[in-house]
Parts: structure tokens; sequence; C-alpha cells
């Protein structure tokens, strides 16, 4: 009998019990019962989470590998200080459990038996979401038990090839909570051990690799000007809510804020004050984007700090800020020059800056916050001498060429092998040769007016007599309104199933899919050879698997038309709803017998 370290009064799932910490597990009795309810083998554990000093309840939550729901358990003692003491007892001991774990220096404890008395409530994991705890990268040589049915079942986990253990859960995880018919077949199938992890992940390894691809999508940076947005509160108060990513883009995008910041924080203003006074300042207005009006400058008042960082408007015909010279004529918007002479394009002499000097300074504030916006993305541009000492070697028409506007290279197709091909051409060219020697028929010009004027004469009456017969036509629109209101039926007329019938029939079909999935991926596999591709031997196994599986289907849908005739309802239906699937479950067995004439009597739809 494994010793037991430390126990202490606790409860869990709100039922009070005993918890208690052996060499090997940390298990939970509730009070009443002789044998643990959970039992959670030490080699588990990952993470460790315990509630704020002073709290109401002192809780403590284990984190597990793969799992990072893991279990909450509360400590009962009373008074509060011994609970407290008891937390902590536990507390020092896991920490050194998860210390081992992730240095790898324990060895492997044996198996966990656990018996669930009521609910079954065990180490592993629930596919309910969960706050992510810390990641935790088990060695090979100690993989969780409680996982080895769906993680490792038959060796080839993780579904991704080079990644961890955890962080392939992690994604499944996302990708089953995001497809919740993909969850429900899930539960159906894997969990009820008719297949495994992986098989149920074969073929669906697209989807794990989009959830990764989404994730380690990095984020650009908002196109947004920032301009923070006033809040009127009750009583008539004006509020902007600060937050660091606020600070840091008001200083990425006005230096000179950052500047004010750095000279009189906090030697001249708090922090709180200088924001006060920032946003009540001309310096915050002059950086609004919006157009300046004359009311707003009379309304704010002065102020001694942020006066004098104010600049002057940059609203002359020439910014007071030299740009360089954009080289990349696909986002220059100054390139009019004269390079399609064949077209008649001509430098545009309309697009003067200065005729509006109000608007020039919002303006350039656009084309800065553009062009940072440009450089964050495409790095910064060398400069321009640079880039011509350098010389691309690059024309003017390859930057603004288009991909898409490319016409794609046409195939030169399959050649064909022929026997005697000279023969054949031969023979077509002699074809050619002999119609060019016939001599062509001369054809009279006057002959052919008269003939042509002759056919024409009296057109108009015989256009007149014209009757269109309007029975293609009237079947035609009556075949059109037919499909629109069989259309419209089947959309609007209920299927008269029950509602938890109507489930059922969706799970058999389902699952009788996700069988015909993998029957056909172990019969015809695609072609690919990778090291974790399944051998012959595996693979005839699971199609005799899945051929067992789909044996039953005929048994299934027969079970589901009796319980319609016990609800009153229609059995045809039933059977016409499952007609298709039943029809791919046979033509699959009929596959299989084929292949194996040995084993046709052992898989026949009833």
């Amino acid at each position: 009998m494994p010793a037991i370290a430390c126990t202490a009064k606790a409860s869990y799932k709100k039922q009070l019990g005993t918890l208690e910490l052996t060499d090997t597990h940390l298990q939970w009795t509730q009070d009443g019962k002789k044998v643990p309810s959970v039992k959670i083998p030490l080699q588990d554990a990952a993470s460790l989470f315990c509630s704020k000093e002073g709290a109401p309840q002192v809780r403590l939550k284990l984190g597990l590998v793969n799992d990072d729901a893991g279990h909450n358990f509360t400590f009962s003692s009373e008074p509060q200080t011994v609970a407290l003491t008891e937390r902590e007892t536990f507390k020092s001991e896991l920490t050194n459990v998860i210390s081992r774990n992730r240095s790898g220096a324990s060895a492997a404890p044996p198996p966990p038996s656990v018996v669930t008395p009521k609910a079954p409530v065990t180490a592993s994991t629930s596919l309910s979401p969960s706050k992510p705890s810390t990641p935790v990268t088990v060695p090979a040589s100690r993989a969780s038990v409680s996982r080895a049915t769906s993680v490792a079942s038959d060796g080839r986990a993780p579904i991704i090839p080079g990644a961890d253990a955890a962080s392939d859960f992690r994604l499944r995880k996302k990708v089953l909570m995001s497809n919740p018919e993909l969850l429900a077949l899930h539960k159906n199938l894997v969990m009820t051990g008719q297949i495994t992890e992986s098989e149920f992940w074969e073929g669906r390894e697209h989807l794990l690799l989009a959830q990764a691809a989404a994730e380690a999508q990095k984020r650009g940076r908002p196109g947004q000007l920032v301009d923070p947005r006033p809040q009127t509160v009750e009583g008539g108060e004006v509020k902007i809510v600060i937050t660091p990513q606020l600070v840091h883009d008001i200083f990425e995008e006005y230096p000179v804020v950052a500047k004010a910041y750095s000279e009189n924080v906090p030697s001249k203003l708090s922090e709180a004050e200088f924001w006060k006074r920032y946003f009540q300042s001309k310096l915050f207005n002059a950086h609004r984007a919006s157009i300046r009006s004359s009311a707003t400058q009379h309304v704010v008042k002065d102020d001694p700090i942020f006066d004098k960082y104010l600049e002057k408007d940059d609203d002359g015909l020439e910014p007071k800020r030299p740009r360089e010279e954009v080289a990349d004529l696909y986002i220059s918007l100054g390139a009019t020059l004269e390079d399609h002479a064949e077209t008649g394009n001509e430098k545009d002499i309309t697009m003067r800056a200065g005729r509006q000097r109000g608007v020039l300074p919002l303006i350039r504030k656009f084309n800065d916050h553009s062009e940072r916006l440009l450089n964050s993305t495409l790095g910064e541009n060398p400069s321009l001498k640079r880039r011509r000492v350098e010389g691309d070697g690059q024309d003017n028409f390859s930057q603004i060429e288009l991909e898409d506007l490319r016409d794609p290279e046409s195939s030169i197709g399959i050649f064909l092998e022929m026997q005697d091909r000279q023969r054949y051409f031969e023979g077509q060219l002699m074809r050619g040769v002999a119609a060019e020697q016939v001599p062509a028929q001369p054809v009279d010009i006057s002959v052919a007016h008269v003939d042509f004027r002759r056919e024409l004469e009296g057109w108009d009456a015989r256009f007149n007599q014209l009757r269109l017969e309007r029975k293609a036509a009237d079947a035609a629109l009556l075949s059109m309104t037919q499909n629109v209101t069989a259309r419209l039926d089947t959309k609007t007329k209920k299927n008269g199933l029950p509602a938890a019938l109507f489930r059922q029939l969706t799970t058999c079909q389902t699952a009788a899919n996700e069988f015909l999935r993998q029957f056909w991926g172990a019969m015809c596999p695609p072609p690919v050879d990778t090291p974790f591709a399944p051998s012959l031997a595996q693979r005839s196994a699971k199609a005799a698997k899945m051929a067992s599986y789909l044996a039953g289907t005929r048994e299934k849908v027969d079970a589901l038309v009796r319980v319609a005739q016990v609800e009153g309802a229609d059995g045809t239906s039933v059977e016409v709803a499952m007609k298709p699937v039943l029809e791919a479950v046979e033509r699959a067995l009929a596959f299989y017998r084929a292949k194996n004439p040995s084993k046709a009597t052992q898989h026949k739809v009833a």
C-alpha cells in the first residue's frame, strides 16, 4: 500500500471528502465511500494554481498534461488558518512533483486504476473550454497513461509530425471546440472506443495545419490613425480611457509627445496629471485626425508646458519634412511620367498641392501615417542613392506589373504516341495537295445577285404570317414553376419526425459516413509515402474493423424504423432518408467481399 504523504479535508464539485497525497497518486475520496472517486497519477501533474490570500475559500487547482482544466479542490477545515496550512503543505509537495516531471528525473509509475462510484471522474482530459495553463513537454519515456488510448493509441502520435504532444493536443482541442458537429462525431466514435484518435484525424490534418497557421500568423499594425475619442459620462464629465496600448500608439505616432513625457514625468508632472493636461492642450487638438476649426482653438486654454512643443502648421507648398523619392512605382502616387507614349500618357499637371492650404496638414499627416504602415510591413527601404549604385536591373514596367494579370502559360498537353507517324502525316499532306489541285468553280456575281433578290421578294408578307407555337414556351415555364415549387416545399415542409429521433438519424448517418471514409482510406490509400504511413497489415486490419462496423448499419437503421413506429412517426420516411447511406455501405461491403472472398460471409448487411 502506498505511503500517504499528507491528507486534508477538501470538497470536490461541492461534495465533501478527504484529499490524500501518496508517493504515486493524488486521490480524493468522498465521505462515506471507501474507494477514491478521483485518482490522479503524479506523473500527469503539470501546473499548480492557488487562490489569493484572503479569499473567502481556500482552493487549489492541479493542471494535468494535455488537460488545462485539471481538477479543483476546496479545503474545508475549520478554522480557515488550518485550511491554509494544509493547502500550503499540498502546494509544497506538488511543486516538487511538478519540478521532477519537468526535469524528467522521475521514473514511470504504474498505470492508474480509477474506480468511479457514480459519474466517472478520472485524470483524463475533457473537451470543455478552459483557461490555458503552463504548457509542459512530456518526455517520450513518460507519456501520459491517462491519454494513452486517445493520443498515442497506435504509436503514430502526434498527428502533425514534428509537433510536441501538448501543442498537438491543444490544436485538436481548438478545432473540435470551433466545430460542434466534428466534436459530436469525436465523442460518438473516439470516446466510445470505436476508432482511435489517430484514425479520426487521419485525413483531417489540414484542419490542424490551418489552426496552427492562424495562431502563428503575426498580426500587423492597425491602419487606423491614433485619435482618442472623449466619452461623456454621467454628470456631463468627459473621460478618455488610457491603456498601455494607447500610450504606446501615441508615442509611436507622435514622437513629440514621447519627448514631452520623458522631459516632464515625473520631475514636473505625475503621469495622471500629464495625460489630463495633454488631452486639454492645444497640442492634443493639433494631433486630432480632423480639420481643426477656429472655435476649438479659441476654447482650448493655454498650457505653459505643452504649448512649447507646438509646431507650426505644415501648410506650405513643400512639406517641412523632406521625403525620399519613391523608387517603387507600384506605390508611388506621384508616378505620372511619360512612360507610355504609345497610349498617350502625359505628365499630370493638375495634381498641384496648395490649392486649399487648410487641408494640407491633415493630408500630410495621413501620408506620414501611411508611410509608417508600409515601412512596418515591407521593412525600411534602402536609400535612393544606394539603389542607384547597386542597380537592381528592373525596368519601370516590371515594377508595376501584376502577377494576377498575366495569362497563365498554356500546357503543351500530353504527347500522343503513334505507330507509323510519318505515314499518317504524309496521308494528310497528300489529301491537302489534292484538294488544292481541284479547280474552284467560278461564281457569276450578276447571277448570284439576281437569285438573292428573288429570294427576298415578298418577305414582309411571309413575315406577317409567321406564327410561333406557344406549347414549347409554356412547357418550359411550367417545368420551371414546378421545380421552384418543389424546392420551396422541401425547405418549408417539416420532416415529421420527433426531435430526438431526428438526432439519432443524424448521428447514425454521420457515424456511417465516418466509417466509410475510414474504410475507403484503408482500401484505397492516397499515394503519399511518409514515415508515418500505415503498413499493409495495418491497413488490412483497419479495413476489416471498419467493414465489421459497416455491417451493422442495416441493423441500426431497422432499429430506428421501429423507434419511429413506436413514437407514431412514419417509418418509411426513415428508410427513405437512410437509403443513400445503406447503398453506400452495401457498395463498400461488396467491394470488400470481392477483395477478401474468405471473409465474405462475415460482412453482410442484414
